[in-house]
């Protein structure tokens, strides 16, 4: 007896349908990947951004704290900021403090 086409029907019935819920469980995982790793660039790409800030920030700040550095190696430089800053003063010099501009007595009136 050779098998009927019936019996070949409900054997691939079967199969077809473990094998495509197969093929969608595996293609279901590997989108979730893709997905997770896209989301991983994502955040990766925004800490770069802000650490590429925060480096430019710390690379002013440096350049300002050398250029502060190189200035207080000269003497006049340092004498200057001293008296001006400090209100230090020569031997026999008197100091005057003036007011500002936006500041008077008849403002306060």
């Amino acid at each position: 007896m050779a098998p009927s086409k019936k019996t070949k029907r409900r054997i691939k019935g079967p199969v077809l349908r473990a094998i495509s819920f197969v093929v969608i469980a595996v293609s279901c995982f590997m989108i979730y990947g893709v997905a997770r790793e896209v989301m991983n660039t994502m955040e990766l790409k925004n800490q770069l951004e802000d650490v590429k800030l925060r480096l430019e920030t710390i690379q002013a700040e440096n350049e300002q704290l050398t250029s502060q550095q190189e200035k207080l190696q000269d003497p006049n430089y340092v004498q200057s900021y001293a008296r001006g800053n400090y209100m230090l003063s020569k031997e026999g010099e008197q100091i005057f403090y003036l007011p500002s501009e936006g500041s008077s007595d008849a403002d306060s009136e």
